[in-house]
């Protein structure tokens, strides 16, 4: 349970007790009067540091006061210097803290209320702790409430006693000799007026020395001398920073560029990476397009990888440069933050602080041999890889992939979709039809590896070969002749009239010994005879030479006999 007494259990707004009572409490609790501190005296100037102004005031321990003090009013200062100053406290290290100039203490009520009216800055001494507060002597007894003392609990309030402070007045009754004073307004004043010279002192791009106070997820914020500044966790290191615990910690000194002030908002923001050289500068000289990159994924999105190649340089591998062999869905499959990756560097572009890799041309391009390894004509045998409405892919080697239309893949029946007859992994063989190395494409067909009528006719027969046909038709110089179920052929023939087609009865009849007639020249048999050949007519039974046979493209082209 707290002490009553103490400042600490008593509220933040003055107390409802008169001063005088406080006062006659304080008295009969202590007996001893300290003794008054310098209201200012001269002392001799005897060291000057980077920040400080060490001073001889007459006592065993020397004074200090801040080297701002001077440059600010534009003043030199060397040892030697004789100077009027004024004791505010000690520091933790047992020094006096000075002030320039010397303060009046207020020596009867009249100076207490010129003091009061205008609003002046007096000295006093702190005689004591006293409920709610401090007894502080201004020339007079005064009551200065704990929660404007300036002290954050009971243990500063303590190391207040019997100091030297400045004060204002803000509670005055002649009457009842009640006075009431604040030392925080004057310090806050104070801490102001030193920040405002300190903000008008700092120049942007200027660099300055700090002391990181204090850190946060977002960054530092670093002393520069009376006023603090935001480092952000983007302007410590030109290399990649996930936390600023990983680099600084509190207390360590650091070098810093001011980038940018705002009195208005009275924010200053700092860098420290601008200090340090710009690896972009090098980056046009160091890293050449097609060249190989080494790297560590440090990052995976959506729409690709960066990769570390140095300190402060990532290259992006976007999600179409991962892979040949099938078009990838998200980057993480292929890639892993961590990861150490080889690339082919696509493109630099220094001035927008960007290199574009690529991850599967430094495995090769295997479309770069297809037309050898896959010629027109050879067969291969793959995985069915996808199923579309048009056709079937059907994978030949690791980035190469055959497309199988819809009409290629049989010749025994009409498919509506390649579903019907095949399905994903299964292998099938299939013939190399076209190859275009330009827009990496391939043909298959499979009814092309399954034997035909005409296939078997071809394969049986030579150039040269006599065989019998029926004329099915006559168009221009050029009749088509059917030499057996499913076979046909074309014949050139002169330019004449074509003799008159022959009744429905008597094409009837040569249809009919049409099968026999085959039957006898089937393997090759003797032309007409060595009568005067006839005209050519649609439905006659001829005899003709094999001009050309054209086992690829399953054509027979015959002529007259």
């Amino acid at each position: 349970m707290s002490n009553p007494g103490s400042p600490e259990s008593q509220p933040a707004n003055e107390p409802n007790e008169s001063f005088k009572d406080i006062l006659s409490q304080f008295e009969q609790s202590k007996s001893r009067k300290p003794e008054e501190a310098e209201k200012g005296r001269e002392g001799t100037v005897i060291a000057v540091t980077v920040d400080s102004v060490l001073v001889d005031i007459g006592f065993k321990t020397e004074g200090i006061l801040p080297l701002t003090a001077f440059q600010s009013a534009g003043d030199t200062v060397k040892p030697g210097d004789k100077l009027v100053v004024s004791i505010k406290g000690r520091d933790p290290e047992g020094y006096y803290q000075l002030t320039r100039g010397k303060i009046e203490r207020p020596k009867d009520w009249v100076s207490l209320e010129k003091a009061f009216a205008e609003k002046t800055t007096i000295m006093g001494t702190v005689t004591g702790v006293v409920k709610g507060g401090l007894s502080v002597d201004v020339g007079v007894r005064a009551f200065m409430p704990a929660s404007r003392s300036g002290a954050r609990d009971a243990v500063e309030m303590e190391k207040l006693v019997e100091q030297e402070i400045r004060c204002r007045i803000t509670k005055l009754d002649v009457t009842e000799e009640d006075v009431v004073v604040d030392r925080r307004a004057v310090a806050e004043e104070e801490e102001r007026t030193v920040k405002d010279r300190r903000y008008s002192e700092v120049k942007e791009g200027a660099t300055v020395h700090g002391t990181v106070r204090s850190l946060t997820d977002y960054g530092a914020f670093i002393d520069i001398g009376e006023v603090d500044a935001l480092l952000h966790v983007s302007d410590i290191s030109r290399s990649r920073v996930s936390k600023p615990t990983d680099v600084l910690s509190v207390g360590q000194e650091v070098e810093v560029k001011v980038l940018k002030i705002d009195p208005g908002k009275r924010r200053i923001s700092v860098g420290m990476k601008q200090l340090e050289p710009d690896p972009w500068d090098s980056v046009a000289a160091k890293y050449k397009p097609g060249e190989r990159a080494r790297g560590t994924v440090t990052r995976v999105l959506d729409f690709g990888a960066f990769v570390e190649l140095e300190p402060a340089i990532e290259g992006l591998i976007h999600i179409s440069e991962m892979s040949w062999a099938k078009k990838v869905r998200t980057p993480s499959d292929v890639v892993k933050p961590g990861e150490t990756v080889e690339a082919v560097i696509l493109g630099v572009s220094a001035g927008e602080r960007r290199i574009s890799l690529g991850l599967k041309q430094a495995l090769g391009d295997p479309w770069a041999d297809v037309a050898q390894k896959f010629a027109v004509g050879s067969v291969i045998e793959g995985p069915v890889t996808s199923l579309t409405k048009f056709g079937a892919f059907v994978q030949l080697s690791e980035g190469v992939e055959g497309m199988i239309h819809l009409s290629d893949i049989s010749a025994e029946k009409r498919i509506n979709h390649s579903q019907d007859m095949l399905k994903i992994g299964q292998s099938v063989k299939a013939q190399v039809l076209e190859v275009d190395t330009e827009r990496r494409r391939l043909k298959l067909g499979m009814k092309q590896l399954v034997p035909t009528s005409i296939e078997e006719y071809i394969a049986e027969r030579q150039e040269g070969d006599v065989v019998s046909g029926r004329v099915m038709e006559i168009s221009g110089e050029q009749a088509r002749v059917e030499l057996g179920e499913g076979i046909q052929g074309t014949c050139r023939i002169a330019a004449e009239r074509p003799a008159k087609e022959k009744t429905p009865v008597e094409s009837k009849a040569d249809l009919a010994s049409l099968s026999s007639m085959l039957k006898a020249h089937w393997k090759g048999g003797a032309g007409a005879g060595g009568s005067k050949p006839e005209a050519i007519r649609a439905g006659q039974i001829r005899s003709f030479r094999i001009a050309k046979l054209d086992p690829a493209a399953k054509k027979i082209e015959l002529e007259l006999t």
